[in-house]
């Protein structure tokens, strides 16, 4: 991913196409994009500048031969990818959430940090975890402090569901120190899920954007992205932000491993939704059987 010099984004397959060498390494600033192979350098539109020793080569063009451009669209300061050309537009894709999630202004936020959650699961496992607020009381009792489980809610769309739920307000667990201890009455927390495997999860003063990558069918892994105000950022918030996010990552990640074992008992094949507090998992698991013609 790269601007070119018009500042305009554009996107490559990062394969070099004489011996598909890489065509760029590393995160920074560049003029060109040369292979660490054999020196074969692209301009940052992707045509073929310079290819060492190949001059005489019969029938060789250099415009035959530049790097593979891949699909890039935008929303919300967020730069998305397809490698299928003849995908629908995305903003088409997302329907009603650029609307609903319009409100917590990502565009306006800038990054903090990023993290990468190694997991022994399927990445299914953990985004059935992700989509239900049921294991709240249980297995996230700092969060649980934060939300108000009784009002926990999801809606599903055609292609993403949302819950959502109020924070509690200063006036709750007043011995018990909170993140979000100074939450008015109107603040919530809304957590989106975007068919099939990446998530916003958005707060009054920040958004983390999640996207969970199988490994194997028993590893994965969750990177995390936290996004917030320019002005916040010299604050306090990103720190306790992050603490406070990691601390439940860690224990969403401990239970999804267990299940992830359990799941290869011999004492178990299936269980039943909750209709109350398991309409994303079945929602997901809708979409998934969909795609894989199940």
């Amino acid at each position: 991913m790269v601007r070119n010099a018009a500042g305009q984004i554009k996107g490559f397959y990062n394969i070099c196409r004489h011996r598909a060498g890489p065509a760029a390494q590393g995160c920074g600033e560049k003029k060109v994009f040369r292979c660490g192979y054999h020196g074969w350098t692209y301009s940052l539109d992707g045509d073929l500048l310079n290819a060492p020793e190949c001059e005489g080569v019969q029938d060789f063009h250099y415009r035959d031969f530049g790097l593979t451009p891949v699909r890039t669209e935008r929303w919300a300061g967020l730069i998305f990818v397809n490698l299928d050309p003849a995908a629908r537009p995305l903003i088409e894709s997302l329907g009603s959430l650029p609307e609903k999630a319009g409100r917590f202004e990502l565009e306006k936020m800038q990054l903090h940090q990023r993290r990468i959650y190694e997991m022994e699961c399927n990445w299914k496992t953990y985004i059935d975890n992700y989509l239900e607020g049921y294991h709240l009381p249980s297995v996230h009792p700092s969060l649980n402090r934060e939300l108000d489980y009784s009002s926990y809610s999801t809606c599903l769309f055609d292609n993403y569901s949302v819950q959502s739920s109020p924070i509690r307000g200063p006036e709750n667990e007043k011995t018990v120190e909170r993140r979000y201890s100074q939450a008015r009455g109107d603040d919530v927390a809304e957590y989106y899920w975007i068919y099939p495997n990446w998530m916003l999860n958005c707060y009054p003063d920040n958004v983390s954007v999640n996207i969970v990558l199988p490994v194997s069918p028993d590893r994965s892994i969750a990177i995390f992205e936290w996004y917030f105000p320019e002005a916040t950022l010299q604050t306090d918030v990103p720190r306790q932000t992050v603490r406070f996010s990691d601390e439940i990552q860690v224990e969403d990640v401990s239970i999804c491993e267990q299940v992830q074992k359990n799941l290869r008992s011999r004492s178990y094949s299936q269980g039943r939704y909750s209709v109350k507090q398991e309409r994303g998992v079945h929602h997901f698991h809708r979409l998934y059987a969909e795609a894989m013609a199940l």
